[in-house]
């Protein structure tokens, strides 16, 4: 990087733009989205076609309302242009020799995909990632030991610029090895990790068995990505007990990097509304939601260069809150992270489950694991409509688990669920662990 670290703005806060008020925020956003609009008409080919299509002109965004006049883009537009303008795609805005680095998508669901950066994407991509471990308690010299996976996945590189751009120790770990990464917490005093959720379970249970209490380590930050974990409750407490830290949720997307981190008084990630325009939009019909109110995700970049994004639809649920934080904090956050998303949501008997809420009550429920898998085949499905009708759920029993386990979990999902669960309690590791992304949803 050629960018040299900045002095932070005060003792908590590292940039003054994290502190503006709201008129400031969508004064500077309005001004950003008529300079990136217009520069994304001229370079991209996507948008220029998109543009054109809706008869738009850059010059027309008068107010950030006028952006609504804009569709879309998803994923299969994203698809669809790399097809159309193989390898980088359409709706890349820079020439080959401009960008100096490419992602990829981690191909579990379709050919990976890539995403370009420029040098200039970088340093700001470094920067707010430092801005969010600042936020959570990372200084100058801590230890900082990376545990997200460095190949293929865009997470690794970009949390090791980013402590480094703040002044912390590396200790490029990736994932695996689990108890080389123990004993390396031990000897050199690691004070903050980061990884998948799965991965910190996995490791807590791993220390466990070595005989080792993580609890007595120097770590105090254990921050969390590339799935949801941090912001549902029960996976945090369980988490945050097994290490004896403070756990942060780490949200973004290879597309959007960072969307939003959690701080210090963890109240749900905080969005950095100076580098994307948020909207949150009811699923079926599009229109706005009310903050406190469950809508999807939709991003707009406004600065980014090699492959930005207008209304991109990230299929995430959340909740906003837009009122200033405690400490100060005037971006958007949301609410108990993402709640889940809009594809992945069953519908069991009329009511609608997240994947995230179960999570939360088997994280929660003493005697159990810290793996679970839902299951959905025939036995939970209605076999003249093919509707489902419950929910299969695997856990495993931990030692001090009652005989009993299985029953009472049932009873408790069903009471704060209102969904039928079918609970299969199987042997301890019979579950499969993960380093990275855990899937915990399985069709049979």
């Amino acid at each position: 990087m050629t960018q040299q670290p900045k002095a932070p703005y005060s003792e908590t806060i590292w940039d003054e733009a994290e502190t503006w008020s709201r008129d400031r925020i969508e004064s500077f956003q309005l001004d950003a989205l008529r300079r990136q609009l217009a520069r994304v008409q001229q370079t991209s080919v996507h948008y220029r076609k998109v543009f054109a299509e809706a008869g738009f002109e850059p010059g027309d965004l008068k107010s950030l309302v006028d952006l609504r006049r804009l569709p879309f883009t998803r994923k299969s537009d994203y698809v669809a242009g790399l097809e159309a303008a193989p390898p980088f795609g359409s709706l890349a805005a820079v020439a080959p020799g401009e960008a100096v680095r490419v992602h990829f998508s981690s191909g579990t669901t379709a050919r990976p995909a890539p995403v370009l950066w420029t040098q200039v994407d970088i340093e700001r991509w470094a920067d707010l990632y430092a801005r969010y471990l600042y936020a959570q308690g990372l200084r100058r010299g801590d230890v900082f030991q990376c545990m997200f996976n460095y190949a293929w996945f865009v997470g690794g590189l970009g949390a090791t610029l980013a402590a480094q751009h703040l002044g912390a120790l590396v200790i490029p770990a990736s994932s695996g090895d689990t108890e080389r990464q123990i004993e390396t917490i031990f000897q050199y005093g690691s004070q903050c990790v980061i990884g998948t959720p799965s991965f910190m379970a996995h490791m807590a249970e791993a220390a466990e068995k070595m005989g080792r209490d993580l609890t007595t380590s120097r770590v105090k930050m254990v921050c969390v990505g590339g799935e949801p974990g941090a912001s549902i409750p029960g996976t945090r407490e369980k988490l945050e007990r097994a290490w004896g830290a403070k756990m942060f949720d780490c949200y973004g997307a290879l597309e959007c990097q960072p969307i939003g981190w959690d701080t210090a008084l963890q109240l749900g990630p905080t969005l950095a509304e100076d580098f994307i325009y948020v909207e949150v939009l009811h699923p079926d019909t599009h229109e706005p939601v009310a903050d406190g109110e469950r809508g999807v995700l939709v991003l707009t970049h406004l600065d980014k260069q090699a492959c930005p994004l207008v209304r991109w639809w990230t299929g995430d649920m959340v909740v906003r809150d837009s009122s200033v934080a405690p400490d100060g904090r005037t971006h958007a956050r949301l609410k108990g992270g993402v709640l889940g998303r809009a594809d992945d949501m069953l519908i069991i008997r009329g009511v609608n489950l997240f994947p995230t809420a179960v999570e939360d009550i088997v994280r929660a429920f003493p005697g159990l694991s810290n793996e679970y898998v839902l299951v959905i085949d025939g036995s939970v499905k209605d076999p003249k409509t093919g509707f489902l009708t419950g929910v299969k759920l695997r856990v495993e029993p931990d030692a001090q688990a009652a005989p009993d386990v299985g029953e009472r979990l049932s009873q408790r999902l069903r009471e704060k669920l209102q969904v039928r669960f079918h609970v299969e309690v199987v042997p301890p590791g019979t579950l499969p662990r993960t380093v990275h992304k855990a899937k915990r949803v399985i069709h049979e």
